[in-house]
């Protein structure tokens, strides 16, 4: 299942598989999971507009109805708002049933609330079965994994760690970090060390921005 994007999103099939995205600008893709969270998402979002920055947040369903102003104020701000199911169920524990609820519940949630439908969806814990493929397939959401991740979450999080490894980024890559703290998360690690990444993106390159593509409630 793995693909690259070379062609517009709409071309593509629905339900492909993106680790990393190449594109003629260079660009890597800085990725945000599990919230929106009242504390730490403002405070990204904080970083990101300081650095003129935008980048991609994967919400939680039950989340985003409980930050509808937070999740609006992102979409505002030009950042694309991606589906990350429901309540953040285990893909491996999901009948064929329940996988089309948690994607298609997380795709309503976010479309009645930025008024746009997701183009794009993360399984939880990067997880995937036939049944997440095909409901996402049926959503027209294209699957986001990553090819680079902040590590921000359990005993690995520290502020030196985590920039460790992210300055390894390089042009196309997906990047994976977190917003929101769910389970084991360290979300205020991350906005510590989020600065100086922007800062050294800045310098020294690849550019940073949002996934392509959020289909509009008319497409």
């Amino acid at each position: 299942m793995n693909s690259v994007l070379r062609q517009p999103l709409a071309a593509c099939a629905f339900g492909q598989l993106f680790r990393r995205v190449p594109n003629a600008a260079g660009c890597c893709y800085l990725t945000f999971d599990d919230g929106p969270h009242p504390q730490s998402t403002p405070a990204v979002l904080h970083a990101l507009a300081a650095a003129g920055v935008k980048a991609s947040f994967f919400v939680i369903g039950r989340l985003a109805r409980a930050q509808v102003s937070l999740l609006r104020a992102a979409h505002a701000a030009g950042h694309t708002i991606g589906n990350h199911g429901w309540e953040h169920a285990h893909p491996w524990t999901l009948t064929k049933a329940r996988a089309y609820d948690e994607l298609r519940d997380g795709t309503d949630a976010i479309a009645q609330i930025i008024g746009a439908r997701p183009a794009w969806y993360r399984p939880p814990h990067g997880r995937l079965n036939q049944y997440v493929v095909e409901a996402a397939t049926r959503e027209q959401q294209q699957i986001a994994l990553w090819s680079l991740s902040a590590v921000d979450w359990g005993p690995l999080a520290t502020p030196a760690g985590i920039l460790r490894r992210l300055r390894r980024v390089q042009a196309s890559d997906i990047v994976l970090m977190h917003d929101g703290p769910l389970r084991h998360n360290c979300p205020d690690k991350t906005v510590r060390v989020l600065p100086v990444l922007l800062a050294l993106l800045a310098r020294h390159g690849p550019a940073a921005a949002a996934l392509p593509g959020t289909a509009t409630m008319s497409e």
